[in-house]
């Protein structure tokens, strides 16, 4: 499958996870809040009858930090026939809050928490769920009383009216979805590690890094920390959930780092790089540590480091353009989705664009698909890196060969015969062949011939010896064998396959051979050898060329 329809498949799954996700919330039915400033001495009854305090239509965002009432739009009837109703809203960072219904008969209950006791009613997706208590007649309306909200996105967010069955399956289906991101994250996790261990390239551990920020970063905007720890008060799980994001985002750039070739960090954009993930780290920080003090001051500081981010990966992106890096379309794909997102989720922050639960979520949709691609790209540069290293293989075998071959016959020159020779154990034979009146063959078909002539020999001398034996050209027109002795191939037999070999121009061309037996072990035993095997060819020579001898005949 090729890289391009992994893609669309991932792209596929991506609009499938939103669609998976959105069908439960809009099975809901959404309610519209009027908002009212609290005072001294507030009655939640006397607010209820008397919605004209409320503003229905300056945006929540508008009314700043503090204590609030909010009166939801009259429950349809349709959708509070069953008993078991919920009110779902979104978690933001809030002191307390108290949560009062009017039922059809003038009747008000009431539900009262905080922010240290509401993860009992924390569910997948960061909403709470507030049962409504139980009563028998028809709830009319609810009227939320909120302190010490921060504001920074509202006060009451996405206040849907739900039964049990559409909650349940609205948790089951995003269990599923983040279950399925967990597992994803961790299966490559661990792949990445394994392969770390094999090759060793740097941006494997800043990669696994990186899924293991997401995956925090899933795990605590999920709300999934919440239910882990019940006891966590649900403003530190946004605090973790601040740093989580933080990792993530220098992770990623680090990763980028790693993995680009180093010219696109080189100069400026390097510092400005270090500089980006300093202001991401800091902010995250002050905003995990200083808040709630100057909360909406602290929020608008880190919108304004991941605009700086925002603003370096197209300067990256621009980078690598410019110097034609091979990684360039695997980030622009990988980083689509995150950057888009991103956009939306600052719009949203600035109150540009509406509150909006896909916006809210699209974080960690857009997290999956960036590492799905990041591990994608991971493959590609791995291939890279194999084809580089059996290409660089093969130039070294090359090259090795070149070093240990004599150049014209293609045999072992004298350093690698000396090498593969000695230290073979059991008694070895050696054996020099030397051409006979070679003087004369370079003098008849000048020295191209005479080196056409030494090959054609070499390929015959080949030839007529066993696969096992190590042959070289030792010296002009001088050639070494050696052979285990229990194998050692006849002289003679050699010599008759030399004699049958077509020479250059017809020429006839004969050899003689020395030989000797013994150990092989030492410097020492190839010096005894080879002075033994040199005089039993020269004892050949001066019996009349084209023949053999013995040296251990000889002393006989």
């Amino acid at each position: 499958m090729s890289f391009a329809s992994a893609s669309k498949r991932l792209v596929g799954i991506f609009v499938l996870a939103l669609a998976f996700l959105a069908s439960p919330v809009e099975a809901m039915t959404p309610l519209s809040v009027c908002i009212a400033r609290a005072v001294a001495n507030d009655d939640p009854a006397a607010l209820l009858g008397h919605p004209e305090r409320f503003d229905c239509a300056t945006p929540q965002d508008k009314f700043g930090d503090g204590d609030y009432w909010v009166l939801s739009s009259t429950l349809p009837a349709e959708a509070t026939r069953t008993g078991d109703l919920y009110a779902r809203v979104a978690s933001v960072w809030q002191d307390a809050a108290a949560l009062h219904v009017l039922y059809a008969d003038g009747h008000i209950a009431s539900r009262e928490f905080n922010s240290a006791t509401v993860p009992r009613y924390l569910k997948l997706g960061a909403v709470w769920a507030l049962p409504l208590p139980d009563y028998h007649a028809r709830p009319v309306r609810l009227l939320w009383h909120i302190e010490g909200s921060a504001n920074t996105r509202g006060i009451v967010l996405g206040p849907v009216i739900a039964n049990g069955a559409e909650l349940a399956q609205s948790e089951k289906l995003q269990a599923i979805f983040y279950g399925a991101f967990g597992g994803m994250a961790i299966a490559l996790i661990v792949y990445n590690l394994a392969l770390w261990g094999a090759l060793r390239q740097s941006f494997q551990p800043v990669y696994c890094a990186l899924v293991l920020c997401l995956l925090a970063y899933a795990v605590s905007s999920s709300g999934a920390l919440g239910q882990m720890f019940v006891g966590m008060d649900n403003n530190d799980r946004l605090r973790l959930n601040s740093v989580a994001l933080g990792a993530s985002a220098i992770a990623a750039l680090i990763f980028a780092r790693t993995f680009f070739e180093p010219r696109v960090f080189a100069g400026r954009l390097g510092l400005a790089t270090n500089i980006v993930i300093g202001c991401v780290a800091a902010t995250s920080l002050l905003y995990a540590v200083l808040a709630p003090w100057q909360l909406l001051f602290l929020d608008h500081l880190t919108l304004a480091s991941y605009m700086l981010l925002l603003g370096l990966v197209a300067a990256i992106l621009v980078r690598a353009r410019r110097n034609r890096s091979n990684y360039l379309w695997l980030f622009a794909i990988a980083w689509g989705a995150p950057i888009a997102f991103a956009g939306l989720r600052i719009g949203s922050a600035l109150h540009l664009i509406a509150w909006n639960f896909w916006i809210d979520h699209s974080t960690t949709l857009s997290m999956m698909l960036e590492a799905l691609l990041s591990s994608l790209a991971i493959a590609y540069r791995i291939r890279l890196l194999s084809r580089e290293r059996d290409e660089a293989r093969v130039q070294e075998i090359a090259a090795r060969l070149l070093a240990d071959t004599d150049p014209l016959t293609g045999l072992l020159n004298r350093r690698a015969f000396l090498a593969g020779a000695i230290g073979r154990p059991g008694d070895q034979t050696l054996l020099i062949a030397d051409i006979d009146y070679f003087k004369r063959v370079n003098d008849a078909i000048g020295h191209d011939g005479g080196d056409e002539v030494l090959r054609v020999f070499a390929r015959a001398l080949r030839a007529a010896l066993p696969a096992d034996a190590l042959v070289a050209r030792i010296g002009g027109e001088e050639f070494a064998i050696v052979t285990d002795s229990t194998a050692a191939p006849v002289p003679d037999a050699i010599l008759a396959a030399l004699r049958r070999r077509r020479m250059p121009h017809g020429i006839a061309v004969t050899a003689s051979i020395g030989t000797c037996s013994g150990p092989l072990l030492r410097d020492a035993d190839w010096e005894r050898l080879y002075r033994d095997a040199d005089r039993a060819l020269f004892a050949a020579k001066s019996a009349g060329r084209d023949r053999s001898r013995d040296a251990t005949s000889l002393a006989a």
